[in-house]
């Protein structure tokens, strides 16, 4: 197997993110969003830090971010997690090696809690989450709609 390197993501990743990121989209078991943003749109949504892509052969496989969980101070050291990885590359360790990163990411900027809302059709990801010591601590039932249909998501958290 090639060797994953994981970096801090740089802006002119951008293009690469963001494909894979459709692909999440495309797929329906990733996110409820039915358009990937331009960079400002989602750059302004995410942390300045844990922006993270692995690379297999310097080509970028995947990649990871964090959003705050809220605007409000008491809230500062919680953060949720977001990680797509290409299809082509499933399977190969990448979301293991994004992931393994983002935690020590967290620990370094004092997040004392990382959450993850995931469809529970999305089973690759929920055991990614577990592999890491998140665990569901509820189900939101019904809680949007993707292309007309009604989703659950599991909420899943990890403390630090």
């Amino acid at each position: 197997m090639k060797s994953v390197q994981v970096r801090e993501f740089v802006k002119s990743d951008w293009e690469r993110v963001r494909d894979i990121y459709k692909m999440g989209i495309d797929g329906e078991n990733a996110t409820f969003e039915t358009d990937a943003p331009d960079w400002e749109h989602w750059s302004k949504s995410k942390l300045t830090y844990g922006r993270l892509v692995a690379e297999i052969e310097e080509k970028i496989a995947g990649w990871v971010a964090l959003s705050p969980y809220s605007s409000r101070q008491v809230y500062k050291g919680v953060v949720e997690v977001g990680i797509y990885v290409d299809p082509d590359f499933q399977g190969k360790g990448i979301g293991s090696a994004l992931l393994e990163n983002e935690l020590s990411v967290c620990e370094k900027e004092a997040v004392w809690t990382v959450q993850a809302s995931i469809f529970p059709e999305n089973a690759a990801s929920l055991a990614l989450h577990q592999k890491y010591g998140f665990r569901v601590v509820g189900r939101r039932e019904r809680i949007a709609q993707l292309n007309g249909k009604w989703r659950d998501v599991l909420l899943m958290e990890k403390r630090l």
